[in-house]
């Protein structure tokens, strides 16, 4: 049987997110490994993020990780290692790169969030993929927690409070959808 590819998806270092949130992001990589589930993440070039947070969580507990990058070459943000597969989409931000990614996962999670997530989750919307965010760690996920996005109200963003409650949850709503 194929290993769910769950994506997590989240701000990037410039949002200037706290400490106590980047534990949240590696958490649930962590978690999501332990499962035997792949991580997938947008694998930034220049700084770190939420999802690459999520990418150390995983490898700490022995986890699989695909990294999806802009533009050419395999060149990532990755200083320990963390990345077992860098696809380069040859695309930029803000649209093919985040189809990409999020066209591979079975399910997302979302953590806060700038705008890179909410393109992210609109395409997960738009692909009927599931999204679970993590409530209380601000940005997106917190806007649009058990929200529709649009009035055709096709599937809502499911809340979760805590990493563990976010990984049961996705991954409950990934395998209902295969």
């Amino acid at each position: 049987m194929r290993k769910l590819q769950i994506g997590v998806m989240g701000s990037a270092a410039d949002v200037k997110y706290s400490k106590k949130i980047e534990k949240i992001a590696e958490k649930i990589g962590e978690l999501l490994a332990q499962k035997g589930n792949i991580v997938v993440y947008g694998a930034e070039k220049d700084y770190d993020s939420l999802s690459t947070a999520a990418a150390r969580g995983a490898k700490k507990a022995g986890g699989i990780t695909v990294g999806v990058t802009y533009g050419k070459g395999k060149d990532v943000w990755d200083k320990d290692g963390n990345t077992d597969v860098i696809i380069c989409s040859g695309l930029e931000r803000g649209g093919g790169r985040e189809f990409v990614l999020v066209n591979s996962c079975d399910g997302i999670i979302a953590i806060s969030g700038g705008s890179g997530t909410m393109n992210e989750m609109l395409v997960a919307y738009q692909l009927n993929i599931p999204i679970v965010v993590v409530k209380g760690t601000g940005g997106w996920a917190d806007e649009m927690a058990g929200k529709y996005f649009d009035s055709r109200k096709r599937m809502k963003a499911v809340p979760a409070n805590t990493p563990e409650e976010a990984v049961k949850k996705i991954l409950k709503l990934a395998k209902t959808k295969k």
